[in-house]
């Protein structure tokens, strides 16, 4: 207890994306990608041995991390630490390890990896979050509920199709990821300034043997397309475009509960709220939305991160520059942490999420008189009346009805106003007709419809495989 602990990793993230970002993931892909390297290399004609590369294989696995941080003080080169630690476990491959290469060779590949295979991680949680909304709003698609436009009452919605809100956020963000992972490309081998000058020595000049040696490594690693240039590293574009998708997804995130905090605070719709929860150390009676806030919080960190990923791709020098390298071993995975973690909780809400519909039905009754003035205005004037006196009737009801609701705490007692002004022609038996809230939301229910079997279907159908979590928090 008495070193620094990674919130992220003790109390939010998931298991399998800690392991992504693992040293051991880390490591292990670096000796993958050069017992990949050594292989092809031997396919193409230079002088590796199968013992050499039976031993690099026996030794995959097999890290001795504390020599490697020995060697580490010693070089202060991470790369060549390993190098030595891994020549030192498979002596036979020694003098072969990381031939042809540079650093980014391992670095920059593994953090492609890692970056694609986090992206992986995180669909899954995406389809998963799509699908708890999706079932959210079609079955709430007909259930009406106050609109708020600058937090005031405006014309109705339904609960459902205000879900649709959050999902076209989503589903927006979905779009990019989808895009990123399949457009993504594996730096490969690029050399020390990106021209591969070290294999044109060790192919003697057989430039179609680089290129296969790239495209072969490429495609072993799970990647269709290899970058045509590069630096020594993969520009760096790559991982501000990357923070940007995964600041998206906060965002959307952060939205989402900044509307479910304003709702619970109006006691219309409520996070989970466990039997033994405590929401305040003070007031007993308390409900905190915890969940929500936890998913604020990380989403603010998510979103920052994002500028200085921003700030690497603007000031890096010519081929490359090494003060990247710090920030990258920071904010990328921290931010594929929290960003993991901000959609298990997304999720642990939704598979909780509790609506209130009589308290939903009592505050648009509280509005929806206001909202009728305009129908009964063209009533009376449908009746005979004069359209300039009646909407003076009208406005000198509504003002009033509206200062005991504001001054005195009454309830809203313009119908009962407008039913008892014996000057008013309309036929009032309609009036508590007209009064239906399902009359005032327009195409939401058909919109909500629509929006899901358009948009939202074809993502849960292409992706059912990956439905079915429920997760659950670590704190």
């Amino acid at each position: 207890m008495n070193s620094y602990k990674n919130p992220l990793e003790e109390r939010y993230s998931s298991e399998e994306m800690l392991y992504n970002f693992s040293p051991n993931n880390k490591f292990r892909n670096w000796r993958k990608l050069w017992i990949a390297l050594a292989e092809i290399e031997k396919d193409l004609g230079l002088d590796i041995s199968d013992e050499q590369i039976a031993q690099l294989k026996a030794n995959a696995d097999n890290i001795d991390y504390e020599k490697a941080a020995g060697y580490e003080k010693k070089f202060r080169h991470d790369v060549m630490a390993h190098v030595h630690t891994y020549g030192d476990d498979a002596p036979l491959a020694k003098g072969i390890i990381h031939l042809g290469a540079t650093s980014a060779f391992v670095g920059d590949n593994t953090d492609l990896i890692q970056i694609r295979d986090g992206l992986l991680i995180l669909r899954k949680h995406l389809v998963n979050v799509i699908k708890d909304l999706s079932d959210f709003a079609i079955r709430y698609k007909d259930l009406p509920t106050l609109g708020f436009t600058h937090y005031q009452p405006a014309q109705l919605t339904t609960v459902g199709k205000r879900a649709t809100l959050w999902l076209q956020s989503l589903i927006l963000d979905f779009e990019e990821l989808e895009f990123f992972i399949e457009t993504l490309r594996f730096r490969g081998v690029k050399g020390t300034t990106g021209t591969a000058a070290s294999f044109l020595e060790l192919f003697n000049g057989d430039y179609s043997k680089v290129k296969h040696l790239d495209q072969e490594l490429s495609k072993r690693f799970g990647f269709d397309k290899v970058f045509g240039v590069s630096g020594q590293t993969y520009d760096r574009k790559i991982d501000a475009k990357v923070m940007a998708l995964l600041s998206n997804i906060a965002q959307s995130a952060h939205k989402f509960t900044n509307d479910l905090r304003l709702l619970q605070n109006l006691k219309e719709i409520e996070e989970p709220f466990e039997k033994n929860q405590i929401g305040s150390s003070a007031m007993a009676y308390k409900r905190n939305p915890m969940r929500s806030e936890r998913i604020g919080a990380l989403a603010k960190f998510v979103m920052s991160l994002s500028s200085s990923s921003a700030m690497v791709a603007a000031t890096q020098w010519f081929e490359r520059t090494l003060d990247d390298s710090a920030n990258k071993r920071l904010t990328i995975p921290q931010s594929f942490l929290a960003v993991d973690a901000i959609l298990l909780i997304w999720n642990n809400i939704m598979n909780g999420i509790v609506v209130y519909e009589n308290r939903i039905q009592k505050h648009i009754m509280e509005e929806l008189p206001f909202m009728a003035t305009e129908y009964i205005i063209m009533e009376e004037v449908k009746a005979g009346g004069d359209r300039q006196e009646i909407h003076e009737i009208i406005r000198v009801h509504s003002m009033e009805a509206s200062r005991k609701v504001k001054e005195d705490g009454k309830e809203n007692d313009l119908l009962e106003r407008i039913l008892n002004d014996s000057s008013l022609k309309m036929d009032k038996s309609k009036l508590m007709e007209v009064l239906d809230p399902k009359n005032f939301i327009g195409f939401a229910p058909i919109q909500t419809e629509e929006f899901i079997h358009n948009e939202v279907q074809p993502i849960l159908d292409k992706y059912a495989d990956l439905i079915g979590l429920k997760a659950d928090l670590k704190v």
